[in-house]
């Protein structure tokens, strides 16, 4: 997963296309383990626009997504919100959700 600025986030955004966004706070030790699982899916479904962004340095985005804790895993088609997962409970439940 590659790291996102706020201004890489809204270009991928502004192509339109499908867009993960995984979001995380460095002390969260949960997110740690988030992104573990997330990397292993990612090399599993190669396809995927996925990108990993800090929250802290970006409220606005927290605010327009609604965020309510991270880890926190966005799904984004067609400019909107589709899918939120804050429970990252196995690579083959992320695989499924993902898929």
């Amino acid at each position: 997963m590659q790291e996102w600025t706020e201004q890489e986030l809204e270009a991928q955004l502004s192509k339109g296309e499908r867009t993960l966004i995984f979001f995380h706070t460095p002390l969260c030790g949960t997110c740690q383990l988030a992104k573990k699982m997330l990397t292993v899916t990612e090399a599993m479904i190669p396809n995927l626009n996925m990108g990993i962004s800090n929250l802290n340095y970006m409220p606005s985005k927290a605010a327009l997504f609604e965020i309510e804790s991270v880890p926190c895993l966005i799904e984004i088609k067609h400019n909107h919100v589709s899918k939120k997962i804050y429970a990252f409970h196995s690579v083959e439940h992320l695989l499924s959700e993902l898929r």
